[in-house]
C-alpha cells in the first residue's frame, strides 16, 4: 500500500475512535488478547514458585516467555493474513489509474477500521474526565466516588488517597497511556503496519497482566512476567519519550534537561517520560506515595489541571498526526518524482 493510503488509515481510526469510541468487548481484539493471556497465566503459574525472594525460578521465566512467544505469533500471523488480503485486492485492482486509486481508498479505510481497536484515545480521555466529575461536589461528588472511580483506571490501592493524590493518579494514567494506548501503536503501524501495531497491543497487554515484581493478586509474577515486562519496556521505549517529546511541544517552556532528570526517577524506564513532561508542563507535582515524586516542586493539581493535562495530550497528538501526514506527503511526492 502506498504511503498515502496508511496515511488515511490513521485518520480513519482516529475518526472512528472519536465517533464510535470502542468496538463491542465480544469483537474487540484487545479484549481477545486479555483472555489468551488470562488462560496462559493460569497454566504458567500452575509451574512457578509462589515464595517470592526467593531462587531465580528460570522454568516460570522460560513458560512466561514461551507463552508470551506463542500469543504473539497468533496474533502477528491474523494481522499479516488481514493486511495481506487488503494488499491482494489492490494488486486485482491493477497497477495504475482511477479504479486504482479507488481500491487503495478503500483498502485504507478497512485498514483504518482494523487499525481502531488497538488504539483508544476517546476511551482514555473520558475516562480521566470521569474520575475528575466524581470528585466534584457541584455534581453530586465526592473523594469516595473519586477513589472509586479511579479504581477502574490503576491497579494501585486507592482507599487511603487524598482528593490531590487521586487527581494525580489520574493525570499520570493520561500521560502514561497517551503513549501505551495511542503513540506507541501508531508509532508501530507506521513502521511495520497492522502486525506492528498488534504486536505492541499485546506485549503491552501481556505487561499490565504478568509484569509485576514480585507478588499480585496471590500470585508470584517475579520471574514468570520478566519476559513481558522486558519485552514491552523494549517496544516502547521510542515512542514513550516520543511522547513526551509531543507534550513538551504542546505545553511549551519545559527544559529537556529537566525533563530527563524527572524521567529517571520511576523504576520503569519509560513511563517516567510522558508522565514527567505533564508534570513540568503543568506545573504540578505527580507523585505516587513511597516510590516517587515528578517534579516535587510543584503544586498539588486542580480541577483545571485535568481539562489543561487533556488538553496537551490532546494537542500533542494533533501535532504527531500532522507530522505524520506532512512526512506521508513528503513521501508521496518522492515516489511520483
Amino acid at each position: 500500500m502506498p504511503a498515502w493510503g496508511l496515511g488515511v488509515a490513521v485518520l480513519v481510526a482516529l475518526g472512528v475512535d472519536r465517533r464510535w469510541g470502542e468496538p463491542p468487548v465480544r469483537l474487540h481484539p484487545v479484549v481477545w488478547m486479555g483472555h489468551y493471556l488470562g488462560w496462559a497465566g493460569k497454566r504458567v503459574q500452575q509451574g512457578a514458585r509462589q515464595d517470592p525472594g526467593g531462587a531465580p525460578d528460570y522454568k516460570a521465566f522460560w513458560l512466561g516467555a514461551l507463552a508470551w512467544c506463542a500469543g504473539a505469533a497468533l496474533v502477528l500471523i491474523a494481522a499479516v493474513v488481514l493486511q495481506q488480503v487488503l494488499v491482494q485486492a489492490l494488486a486485482v485492482a491493477g497497477p495504475a489509474g482511477w479504479e486504482h486509486m479507488g481500491a487503495t481508498l478503500l483498502a485504507a479505510v478497512l485498514l483504518g477500521a482494523l487499525l481502531k481497536p488497538l488504539l483508544a484515545w476517546t476511551l482514555l480521555k473520558n475516562e480521566v474526565l470521569a474520575v475528575e466529575k466524581a470528585l466534584a461536589p457541584e455534581q453530586g461528588g465526592s473523594l469516595a466516588a473519586g477513589r472509586e472511580r479511579l479504581r477502574w483506571l490503576v491497579s494501585r490501592d486507592v482507599s487511603q488517597l487524598t482528593e490531590a493524590q487521586v487527581r494525580e493518579s489520574a493525570i499520570e494514567t493520561l500521560a502514561e497511556n497517551l503513549n501505551d494506548s495511542v503513540v506507541a501503536p501508531l508509532f508501530w503501524f507506521a513502521l511495520l503496519g497492522l502486525p506492528g501495531a498488534a504486536l505492541f497491543r499485546l506485549a503491552n497487554t501481556a505487561d499490565a497482566m504478568w509484569g509485576y515484581r514480585g507478588l499480585y493478586q496471590g500470585r508470584n509474577w517475579e520471574w514468570a512476567g520478566k519476559w513481558a515486562a522486558r519485552a514491552d519496556d523494549i517496544l516502547g521505549w521510542l515512542p514513550a519519550r516520543l511522547t513526551a517529546l509531543l507534550l513538551v511541544l504542546a505545553a511549551g517552556g519545559v527544559s529537556l534537561v529537566q525533563l530527563k532528570t524527572e524521567a529517571q526517577r520511576t523504576a520503569s524506564p519509560n513511563s517516567g517520560w510522558p508522565m514527567a513532561a505533564m508534570a513540568l508542563g503543568l506545573g504540578v507535582c505527580l507523585h505516587k506515595p513511597g516510590v516517587y515524586a515528578l517534579n516535587a516542586p510543584g503544586r498539588a493539581p486542580g480541577p483545571q489541571d485535568t481539562q489543561r493535562a487533556i488538553a496537551y495530550a490532546s494537542n500533542g497528538l494533533l501535532a504527531l498526526v500532522g507530522i505524520a501526514q506532512a512526512a506521508i506527503i513528503l513521501i508521496a511526492i518522492g515516489e511520483l518524482v
